[in-house]
């Protein structure tokens, strides 16, 4: 299914937003891991889905629904019954199907012109990070949980200051949260039809590394 008229990328070919591993982490405690390009952006549209609904912290369905809108197409595969995935995100996300229809079609207009803060201008009420007085928000445990399961699947990696540290991508994350045994949204996950192996084998083996 071709969500919208959007362009299918050729299959394994990653986009501009992957060549670039994204730095995360604080200067007080050691840089854990990295991310592509593609997952930073997928984590800004996950902040502004939790500021929408004045969430405290960002969760895993928050993330979750900013890799569907982001990156479809190269997720989309993972699915035979793409309907059911889209239906299962708006309802975890609490979004209508209107609005949900309107802002992929949009932000897959605005994210080739490189800059994901325009898509603020969807979110009715909702102020971008820089624009805000407020702090910005924290993961959630469940979140931090499987960030750390995706460090642990992650094939790539960089290395920053003499240690060799994981390189998290979409497909990383996305595995993790359906390995998660523990994990009631990575359950429901699983119930929509995700081909786990196909996803594994994607994550584990990328025909493309995910830096120059």
């Amino acid at each position: 299914m071709n969500l919208f008229g959007r362009k299918d990328r050729k299959s394994g070919q990653p986009s501009a937003a992957d060549a670039s591993p994204v730095t995360v982490g604080s200067d007080r405690s050691p840089l854990a891991h990295r991310i592509t390009k593609d997952l930073e952006r997928a984590e800004t549209l996950a902040s502004m889905l939790a500021h929408s609904r004045a969430a405290r912290a960002v969760e895993v369905a928050d993330l979750l629904a900013g890799m569907y809108i982001y990156d479809w197409e190269r997720l989309s595969k993972f699915w035979e019954d793409q309907d059911e995935i889209e239906i299962f995100l708006q309802q975890i996300c609490r979004i209508s199907p209107q609005r949900w229809h309107h802002w992929i079609q949009d932000y897959d207009e605005q994210r080739r012109d490189e800059e994901p803060r325009k898509v603020w201008q969807l979110l009715k009420g909702a102020k971008p990070p820089a624009a805000s007085n407020d702090k910005p928000l924290s993961r959630s445990g469940e979140l931090q949980t499987i960030l750390q399961h995706a460090e642990q699947l992650a094939p790539g990696r960089d290395m920053v200051e003499g240690r060799a540290i994981p390189i998290l991508t979409c497909e990383c994350v996305l595995l993790a949260i359906a390995k998660t045994k523990d994990s009631e949204i990575g359950h429901r996950l699983l119930a929509t039809g995700l081909n786990v192996a196909s996803l594994e084998q994607s994550a584990r083996n990328p025909k493309h590394a995910p830096r120059h």
